[in-house]
């Protein structure tokens, strides 16, 4: 064992045991975090407009600030972005974050020099949890891949501008410097298709140990890979152990994934956006998340089916129940306020508390009150793939209201590698599962409203060509797991085998 994995292993169980000390006190850290946030934010404008002098209480803070998305946020941004000061946070943002944005164009999500430590503490202590819990370490020794955005950045007024994963490049420890791939020059290639050959020729011949990205877009790289070196994964990287992924369910991946490996590797599961890291799994054997209370973040929560309502009551982390589908409401220490991100949770476990993401509020299909939401046609699908085996490459649900003939359905778009053995059972199982998962659903086809669902066959590479379209073809950007209109799937329809 070298001397830089026993010194992991060391590092990990200190970091490990600073945890406990906020993991234990869940309600008293929140409260901490704030009033350390509303007392560093009283002379910013935002502050002043919403008489932060005179909030002294959660319920004070309710009812001067309501909740916004980033179109509630987007005026103060403007002023941020024209030069001026202490309007969402005290003095200027380090950097802005980029993100495309469904309706409000780019948007530009402030980074602090309070907050962005703690976008890479906690993608540090994801790797030494793991550590802890699992007691290997010998990765450390080896190359490290994290397929990003480009690192390089624009400016608007003094303040850098880029894509989150291009700004957390630039914070890569030295210790882990001579470890990491791709090169700079690899990195800040802007098309994608271009710069993931590029990481090929540059990665093919070396000890990859821990590789970090989308499931989808990893994938894209796996079968770049064995193209050129005619060997599955596993064989080209031996010592290949960690896979580190957000942004997406793995599991509809999983299998897929496996077999370009050629065996199983450990995989970690991480919760990062440019608003704040939120999460990531501290035990590999637990798929649950842990939430991070102490990162400069107050988590409010709506239960999703009272999101649309008026005045929906807003749960602190104090309320908070398991199996319960809430939609994650945001203050940080950046200046986001009562924000909702869009992302839904569900707590698997209160003491520690512990999440699983279950898909966007903004993407369900309730085109007949059903409202299914991602976690459901995942684990529809998961569920399916166990008695009928496919290979499902990517996927994604749209209603179709008005077909030529027959009932009204769901029609699932997707993707296969490999095909199920028998098509029509796997249509028949998947539906079924998906009644499990939404009694709604069972109801609408019990009650003759819709019939059941359909499978419509994409040809390879079909939702690479969708996102190519959208201009969002790599990086951070994923397919949506459902949508209640047409678009997605009208493209997709001219895409079909």
């Amino acid at each position: 064992m070298s001397i830089k994995s026993i010194a992991a292993k060391l590092f990990a169980k200190y970091i490990h045991y600073q945890n406990q000390k906020w993991i234990k006190q869940p309600i008293q850290t929140q409260q901490k975090v704030f009033e350390q946030l509303i007392q560093q934010a009283k002379h910013t404008a935002f502050g002043k407009d919403h008489d932060f002098d005179n909030i002294s209480s959660i319920r004070d803070f309710q009812e001067r600030v309501p909740v916004r998305d980033y179109e509630g946020h987007k005026a103060y941004v403007e002023r941020i972005k024209n030069g001026e000061s202490d309007v969402l946070w005290k003095g200027k943002p380090l950097y802005f974050a980029k993100t495309s944005g469904t309706t409000s164009g780019a948007k530009y999500i402030p980074i602090s020099k309070e907050s962005m430590p703690f976008h890479i503490s906690a993608a540090r202590n994801a790797i030494l949890s793991y550590i802890y819990h699992t007691q290997k370490a010998d990765f450390v020794n080896g190359k490290m891949i994290f397929l990003q955005g480009n690192p390089e950045m624009d400016e608007i007024n003094g303040i850098k501008l880029g894509r989150l994963s291009g700004i957390v490049a630039h914070y890569v420890p030295k210790y882990l410097q001579k470890n990491r791939m791709p090169s700079w020059k690899t990195n800040i290639i802007d098309d994608w298709e271009t710069k993931v050959e590029a990481i090929v020729q540059e990665t093919i011949s070396e000890n990859m140990t821990v590789i970090s990205g989308i499931p989808s877009w990893v994938q894209m790289y796996f079968e770049r890979l064995i193209a050129q070196g005619k060997q599955p994964v596993g064989k080209l990287f031996p010592n290949f152990q960690l896979f580190i992924y957000g942004g997406v369910n793995y599991e509809p991946y999983r299998n897929k994934m496996e077999q370009l490996i050629g065996r199983k590797v450990d995989s970690i599961e991480l919760f990062p956006a440019s608003e704040g890291f939120f999460a990531y799994q501290n035990d590999p054997k637990d798929s649950g998340m842990l939430l991070l209370l102490n990162s400069g973040i107050f988590y409010e929560f709506i239960k999703a089916d009272e999101f649309f309502t008026e005045n929906p009551k807003r749960y602190t982390i104090a309320e908070v129940a398991l199996g319960i589908n809430y939609v994650l409401i945001l203050s940080t220490n950046a200046g986001l306020w009562a924000y909702n991100i869009g992302d839904t949770v569900m707590f698997t476990s209160l003491f520690p508390h512990k999440i699983v993401v279950t898909g966007r509020i903004k993407h369900f299909i309730s085109a007949f009150g059903e409202h299914v939401i991602g976690k459901e046609v995942e684990q529809a699908l998961q569920n399916t793939l166990v008695n009928h085996p496919a290979s499902v490459t990517e996927f994604t649900v749209a209603p179709q209201i008005n077909p030529t003939q027959g009932l009204p359905y769901h029609e699932w778009l997707i993707e296969f590698d490999q095909l199920p053995e028998n098509f029509t059972a796997f249509s028949a199982a998947l539906d079924e599962a998906m009644r499990k998962q939404n009694v709604y659903y069972d109801d609408l086809i019990s009650g003759k409203v819709l019939q059941p669902l359909q499978i419509t066959l994409i040809a390879k590479n079909g939702f690479n060509a969708y996102m190519k379209s959208e201009g969002k073809l790599g990086g951070q950007n994923k397919i949506p797991r459902l949508s209640n209109d047409r678009k997605i799937a009208e493209f997709l329809n001219s895409h079909t085998t």
